[in-house]
């Protein structure tokens, strides 16, 4: 008898095969979420630098990861760098290695901006109590930027994860991929598989991000005033 409507759903293994492949998703947004945070407050910093060559190449750096698309970055590592070094490189690992440039680039500005809005007194007063430079960016500005900037970085947290979906072109085995090896070893007995499987793909994708993109919005409301 052939599977019908969700039934495709509860099939053989086939949650149990969507759900790892969420588990594969997930591992690839909250370690390019970890770098990003870490080398993007780094970044964030050496922006806000005075040097007009470290402006220039940071500059060059943020453009050119906003305006190439990120498939095309996806592209460019795996069939590109990787031919050209001679070396294998997992699809997992350059999917990482994009993801954490694009994060860092993105979380980089996110601090240099909460960094630039916060009143120049603060700092000088720091210096008129005798506080070094790093002791005025580790007990005055970083604090007070960081508070700033949690919101826009719970909103590039969900941005990350949702953009997770491009890795399937690069062939990494996650939630899509998972998804239409599904559909395409059961349209023939089931049509609306697509429907089905998408359908659960994306709730599983809200289920994630809805959450986290209210925490966002709570905190911009508290912290706005």
């Amino acid at each position: 008898m052939p599977v019908m409507g969700y039934d495709i759903l509860f099939k053989g293994k086939n949650m149990e095969r969507i759900l790892t492949g969420l588990t594969v998703t997930l591992e690839i947004a909250i370690f390019s979420i970890l770098i990003s945070i870490i080398g993007g407050i780094i970044f964030g910093v050496i922006m806000t630098s005075k040097n007009k060559i470290v402006i220039l190449v940071s500059r060059i750096y943020l453009e050119a990861i906003r305006i190439i698309p990120l498939l095309v970055w996806l592209f460019i590592f795996y069939f590109g760098i990787t031919k050209l070094i001679g070396i294998h490189i997992d699809s997992f690992l350059i999917s990482l290695i994009v993801f954490s440039m694009w994060g860092i680039a993105e979380m980089g500005d996110i601090v240099r901006g909460a960094i630039t809005s916060l009143p120049k007194h603060q700092i000088e007063s720091g210096k008129a109590i005798g506080l070094t430079k790093n002791q005025i960016y580790l007990y005055i500005i970083i604090p007070q930027a960081i508070r700033r900037m949690i919101p826009a970085a719970i909103n590039l947290s969900t941005r990350i994860i949702k953009t997770t979906s491009l890795v399937v072109l690069i062939g990494v085995v996650e939630v899509l991929k998972v998804g239409q090896q599904i559909i395409e070893s059961s349209i023939l007995s089931n049509p609306s598989a697509p429907l089905w499987v998408y359908g659960w793909i994306a709730v599983l994708y809200f289920i994630l991000c809805f959450p986290i993109s209210i925490a966002s919005k709570k905190l911009e409301t508290k912290w706005g005033d």
